[in-house]
Parts: structure tokens; C-alpha cells; sequence
């Protein structure tokens, strides 16, 4: 109650600790750790000893902690800012440029990528990809400061994060252009297809989920006017200048030959309403330069993610994953043909 540091908790890794909620009168609490390879594990706290013990952890068939491993690391961003990327894989993965990577990002409205333990992730890193999660400006890691040099004029800041992850990636030889995944939901489904459109040959597969893509009417819908305290206004010029030099939709251009691009969205999503992706993918069929497939993939039954069935995700996850292994394995038979 002093406010004086007592102990540290004994933690078995680096990762996210969240929790420690009650009330005075209680002598325990509880609290969660995770990681990008530890499996959430919750811990009850006797808050007379301070000794930890552990409550609850997450039993997956056959894991074992010691055939992963992660790494944070940082690279330097357009402006030279340094950025931190959290790099995941199995340990025995033999890495080239011929390893599939899965680079994921959001980087806004003040949200926090921390790491945290993903089925969904792990079932990537178990057929033998890399997993790349990039804290991009725009999220609250670093607080109010770098929430906003990601956000209304700065958010351009955001794309070039994302695509000097793909970058720093590349020329470390974790994977290549020629098998690099980008991954985004909502805000992020704008963060891969504004990256995409901006660098696109830096990416062999784009998978926009629900995401915001005509940056120019994104208020007129359902909770979009909330939005402008990220993005701006369109009815105000200085930002509707802004927001038009990378709305997905409006910067399209004819004959540019775009990566191979999966378009997630859900029929019944009130939050980010699916017209952004029925045009953005409806204008990419019709502009796109080369053969590289564009596809748009309508849940019927489901919103923005939030409530959606178990099986309706093992679905789509198991057609985006197989969508873009089989799409990189073209290009790897290719050049192992060459």
C-alpha cells in the first residue's frame, strides 16, 4: 500500500502478464501468462506469501514448448524509427528464402499487439512457417506518442512499418516476396490492402479480413463515424486529402500486377459493413494486370469476428492458410524447376 517494490514474480519466460483483480478483503488473486509459444497458463497469487501456484493451464495433444521458439527483434522503419517484430517458429525449422512467413500487423486506435498464444498462429508455425507479428505505430506499445505517429495525418507511418517489416524480413532471408503471407483484420484489413496496393511486390498473398477499404465513406455506415478520431473526416479537406492518398479502393491502378489476394468479410458484419470489401474486390478483378488470382470469400452467417461458431473458423482459417501454401508452392516449384 506504501507503493514500495516488494518482489518480482517469478515468470517462466518474457511475455504478457494480465490479471491481479479482487478486492481488500481478499488474500489471493490471479493473474495469466502467455507468449507466442506458451500456452495461456493462469496462476493464483497468496497475497501474504506472494508465492505463485498454478490454477489452470491450456492442454494441447502432443505440444511441447521446446519445439518452438521466439524472438523479438527490431528493424528500422522508413523514417528510421525503430520498430519491434516478434518472430516465431519451430525450432528445428530449417530457414531460407523459401519459408513460408505469415506477417501480421494492425497498428491502431491505441490497441496493444502483446505477445500471446494463437492456436490459429500455431497451427501456421506447425506446417512449417514462420510467424512474424510486427508492433506497428498506430497501437499503444509505447504509449499516447506512438499511438500518434500512427494515426490521422501520420498514418502513413503505419504502411511503411508493415512494409519495412516485409523488408527487413526478407533480407535477413526469413522467407521472400515469393512466399510472404500479410495478414490483417478491420483496421488491419486496411493496414494489407493500403501496403499491398503501395508495395506490390513485396507480398506473394494479401488476405484483407473485414476490413476498412474505401476510406472516403467509411463515416456514412453503422459505428464508421467513430472512427474519425483515428482516420479524420472525409468532409474535412486537409484529412480527405490524406485519406485519399491511401484508401485501398480509390488507389488501385490499372495494370499493375497485385499479389494474389483473399478477401475475408461476413455478410452480416454491422461494424465495418461488407460493401467495403464487395468494391474493393470487385475493382481489383476488374484492374488487376496480371493472372494472380483475386478472390472474395462472404461468411453468411457471422459478423465482425466476435460470436462467430468454432467451426465457421476452422473453416476459414483452413481455406486462408490452404489458399496461400498452395499459391506459394507454385512459385517454389517453379524455381526449384529452374
Amino acid at each position: 500500500l506504501s507503493g514500495s517494490f516488494i518482489k518480482n514474480l517469478n515468470l517462466e519466460s518474457r511475455g504478457t502478464v494480465q490479471g491481479f483483480d479482487g478486492g481488500l478483503e481478499d488474500s489471493y488473486s490471479f493473474y495469466e501468462f502467455t507468449n507466442f509459444i506458451s500456452p495461456q497458463k493462469i496462476y493464483r497469487l497468496d497475497l501474504n506469501s506472494l508465492e505463485s501456484s498454478l490454477f489452470w493451464e491450456m492442454k494441447l495433444p502432443g505440444f511441447d514448448k521446446e519445439d518452438l521458439k521466439t524472438d523479438l527483434q527490431f528493424f528500422s522503419s522508413k523514417d528510421e524509427t525503430k520498430i519491434p517484430i516478434h518472430i516465431s517458429h519451430k525450432s528445428n525449422l530449417e530457414i531460407n528464402k523459401n519459408t513460408p512467413v505469415l506477417l501480421y500487423g494492425y497498428g491502431g486506435f491505441n490497441i496493444s499487439i502483446l505477445p500471446a498464444f494463437s492456436k490459429i498462429f500455431y497451427s501456421w508455425m506447425q506446417q512449417g512457417g514462420i510467424l512474424a507479428v510486427v508492433n506497428l505505430r498506430g497501437g499503444g506499445e509505447y504509449g499516447d506518442v506512438w499511438h500518434e505517429q500512427g494515426m490521422l495525418l501520420n498514418k502513413q507511418n503505419v504502411f511503411d512499418d508493415f512494409a519495412y517489416a516485409a523488408k527487413y524480413l526478407h533480407n535477413k532471408e526469413f522467407g521472400s516476396s515469393k512466399t510472404t503471407v500479410s495478414l490483417g483484420g478491420s483496421n488491419g484489413g486496411l493496414l494489407v490492402a493500403a501496403t499491398m496496393l503501395q508495395n506490390p511486390d513485396l507480398f506473394r498473398v494479401a488476405v484483407p479480413q473485414v476490413g476498412v477499404l474505401d476510406m472516403l465513406r467509411f463515416h456514412k455506415f453503422t459505428i464508421g463515424w467513430a472512427w474519425e478520431s483515428d482516420y479524420g473526416s472525409p468532409d474535412e479537406e486537409e484529412d480527405f486529402n490524406n485519406l485519399l492518398s491511401y484508401s485501398p479502393y480509390h488507389n488501385i491502378k490499372e495494370g499493375v500486377c497485385y499479389p494474389t489476394t483473399l478477401i475475408t468479410t461476413s455478410a452480416r458484419d454491422d461494424r465495418v459493413v461488407p460493401a467495403h470489401s464487395y468494391k474493393f474486390a470487385a475493382r481489383l478483378q476488374e484492374l488487376q494486370g496480371c493472372s494472380n488470382p483475386i478472390l472474395l470469400r462472404v461468411e453468411s452467417r457471422a459478423g465482425h469476428g466476435a460470436g462467430t461458431p468454432k467451426d465457421k473458423k476452422i473453416e476459414e482459417i483452413a481455406d486462408i492458410y490452404g489458399f496461400a501454401l498452395s499459391e506459394i508452392s507454385k512459385d517454389l516449384e517453379v524455381i526449384n524447376n529452374d
